[in-house]
């Protein structure tokens, strides 16, 4: 096979479009931005780059590392339940028949073809006052009521639908909802690559079901399980769309607060210090987990 060093003019034709897309509508804007956070307003429409530090000395206030604190919290839980929650799904579609398998993977994908904004206010309709849950629960009350009844029970007290929005819960079930399937392909991916003879071997030599599954299936997926660990807390911590249209005042996340900067006032130095200061920490964690993996493999 001849080498990729035998053709570079060929590779460097091929390359020369994406380059110039990645430099022109990413790096030098993202460059723009990163100058802006070392700037002070000089007018309503004028940004002067004074090589100021204070954007960032403002960012580090206590209310908005605060703030940045819950979204990492949030972001957080939002991984950990779509871990628990993806892992028997992806295992599910490992272990069923082939002609299921496109189909299972097809409804995995199927929230993609349809746009974010539209998916949140379906959860609005299902999570609302009088959207489905409640109205599913009202009617499940009704009928428990008469069941008390009629065995001699006293009834239940009115149904008084629950507070399923705008607070923590609805934030972080939305982040669910939209990242699970970020979760669920890295995780079938690994897992479809596993050697099946090795659970049947453990099955085989006495190990229960949980014990073949912590000790056997989970390190094999360990390559899926960080994958989709990254790629859904990342994600989960710069979400936007999903707090500000199921969160209430109090369940605001860093990229609310970055949004308002921006574009209710105007302080646009002082939004991109916070935006770089997220990224800056996404780039850590990044970098440690990076670390620890070769850290691994070198052991190994």
């Amino acid at each position: 096979m001849e080498s990729w060093k035998n053709a570079k003019a060929v590779f460097a034709a091929i390359a020369v479009a994406p380059m110039f897309w990645l430099l022109f509508f990413f790096l030098i804007p993202l460059g723009l931005v990163w100058l802006y956070s070392f700037g002070t307003n000089a007018s309503l429409t004028e940004i002067e780059i004074s090589g100021t530090f204070s954007n960032y000395a403002r960012a580090l206030d206590p209310l908005y590392l605060g703030i940045l604190w819950k979204s990492v919290l949030v972001a957080a839980a939002t991984t950990v339940i779509c871990l628990v929650v993806g892992f028997p799904v992806a295992l599910a579609i490992v272990f069923a028949a082939d002609k299921w398998k496109p189909w299972l993977l097809l409804a995995i994908m199927l929230p993609f073809w349809t746009n974010l904004l539209i998916r949140t206010y379906a959860l609005i309709a299902v999570l609302r006052r009088e959207g489905y849950v409640n109205q599913t629960l009202g009617w499940l009350h009704e009928h428990y009521g008469n069941l008390m009844v009629l065995v001699g029970l006293p009834a239940p007290g009115a149904f008084e639908p629950l507070e399923l929005l705008y607070n923590n819960f609805a934030v972080i079930f939305g982040l669910v909802y939209v990242h699970l399937p970020f979760m669920v392909l890295p995780l079938y991916a690994a897992l479809d690559r596993m050697d099946k003879s090795l659970i049947e071997a453990s099955l085989d030599l006495g190990a229960g079901h949980v014990r073949t599954l912590l000790t056997i299936v989970a390190p094999l997926a360990a390559p899926g399980i960080i994958s989709g660990v990254i790629i859904t807390f990342v994600p989960a911590l710069g979400a936007y769309l999903t707090p500000d249209l199921l969160g209430g005042p109090d369940s605001q996340m860093i990229a609310n607060v970055i949004e308002r900067q921006f574009k209710r006032a105007n302080d646009w130095p002082f939004g991109a210090a916070l935006s770089f200061l997220l990224m800056y920490a996404t780039f850590i964690a990044i970098a440690i987990q990076a670390m620890k993996s070769r850290q691994a493999e070198r052991r190994q």
